[in-house]
């Protein structure tokens, strides 16, 4: 049985994802590496779903350390780009990077992720980033196919996991539509 080391984004997420990668006879271990994440009440509601769905899964799961000054460093300049613009694309490439070197370091033979299982994320920006980090580990899987986001908010609202509206980063977080605070936080001002 290949493993594979599944990049987490959230609970809600992970459900379709390591469903289908169980069933094509994968070992997944999920990895949750997302500073991206602001807020750091939205961080725990997040980690706190991806646990319960990692249980309910039946995957181990490792959770990596939360650095959003990491993210601001790489990712901030950019304040101003649309959501799916540069901003979004170097911050796929530095949870991607970060998954494929845990990966390596634990010898996995394959590193992939459940950010396209969403609508919202380019399948195609996340497969090209992905491939360019490492053709011949990165498992281009488009988890939205066959029904993937149906499926996967099914499993969520069955298993009551929390499921945000915003990818968590600073800037979606005042775009409109988003929500403007994490659970249990008063909005932003």
């Amino acid at each position: 049985m290949k493993k594979v080391l599944l990049h987490i984004c959230c609970g809600v997420c992970a459900l379709g994802a390591c469903e289908r990668l169980k069933n094509e006879d994968y070992h997944v271990t999920g990895y949750f590496y997302n500073p991206n994440i602001a807020l750091f009440g939205e961080y725990l509601a997040r980690k706190q779903a991806v646990e319960k769905a990692a249980l309910v899964s039946g995957i181990s799961l490792i959770v990596s350390d939360y650095l959003p000054g990491l993210w601001r460093d790489v990712c901030g300049k950019y304040p101003e780009e649309p959501e799916g613009g540069a901003r979004c694309l170097i911050c796929y490439q530095e949870r991607l990077k970060r998954t494929f070197d845990a990966a390596e370091g634990m010898e996995y033979d394959y590193f992939t992720t459940t950010l396209t299982i969403s609508p919202h994320k380019s399948t195609a920006a996340i497969f090209k980033i992905g491939r360019r980090i490492s053709p011949s580990k990165f498992l281009a899987i488009d988890f939205k196919s066959d029904d993937g986001f149906k499926k996967t908010m099914i499993l969520a609202k069955q298993y009551n996991l929390y499921h945000q509206k915003y990818c968590g980063c600073e800037f979606s977080q005042t775009a409109p539509g988003s929500r403007l605070k994490a659970p249990g936080e008063e909005p932003k001002r």
